[in-house]
């Protein structure tokens, strides 16, 4: 059995910006970034694309042949399809003591980041069962009834000295079977945080988004 099995899910379909998942970002399609990234993780045992689209299966078939690809069934397709149900599905096909599950939209994550949270997660489980990635945010923030909601407006602390709170920014998560299954969540019930960079956290989901983290990838490529 493996013991690190990444998981990349992705539609051919995007409403917000259009065939995201395999547009040009810089030298190459949007999701080969991450999966190269994965790809050079030598604690992960293999690299499972989830997908429906034909487009990116030609291409992972004919320049990534170490990739183990599914066909993501017809069922599974509608845009509303809850992304757990997609890594059930997955799972159930390939079996591993641990699963990394990351997004094609995260292209500016490293690969040390990456190692650092297995490293991290396997030094402390079975005492969390399961690890997200997050980003650290200190600044003021307000509710929807503009009542403070982590500071006092009375006394203005500097951001920096204000207490972080933290934002699941979706680039990694490590779980385990039986946490999905039970849980039908990738967040168990002892999930340990995993601080990441915010320049690596650019999450695309707008065109702008894509547009910033293109940029800072050329940038960082110079």
């Amino acid at each position: 059995m493996n013991n690190i099995v990444a998981i990349l899910p992705m539609k051919h379909t995007s409403t917000r910006v259009p065939g995201k998942n395999y547009r040009a970002f810089g030298d190459k399609m949007l999701f080969e970034h991450i999966l190269l990234t994965m790809l050079a993780c030598e604690k992960i045992d293999l690299v499972v694309v989830d997908t429906d689209s034909q487009t990116i299966m030609d291409k992972i078939a004919t320049d990534y042949p170490k990739v183990k690809v599914l066909e993501r069934p017809e069922h599974l397709r509608p845009g509303d399809t809850p992304m757990n149900d997609v890594l059930l599905n997955t799972i159930s096909q390939v079996p591993s003591k641990f699963y990394l599950q990351t997004h094609s939209t995260n292209p500016l994550l490293t690969q040390k980041s990456i190692d650092a949270a297995i490293d991290k997660f396997e030094a402390k489980f079975p005492i969390y069962d399961s690890l997200f990635s997050v980003t650290r945010l200190q600044t003021r923030l307000w509710n929807e009834l503009a009542l403070p909601m982590n500071h006092n407006p009375n006394i203005l602390l500097p951001t920096q000295d204000l207490p972080p709170v933290y934002e699941e920014n979706s680039c990694i998560y490590l779980f385990t079977e039986e946490i999905l299954r039970k849980k039908h969540n990738r967040i168990g019930d002892r999930p340990m945080m995993h601080e990441i960079e915010p320049i690596e956290a650019q999450d695309i989901d707008t065109e702008q988004e894509y547009l910033i983290a293109e940029a800072i990838y050329l940038n960082n490529s110079k």
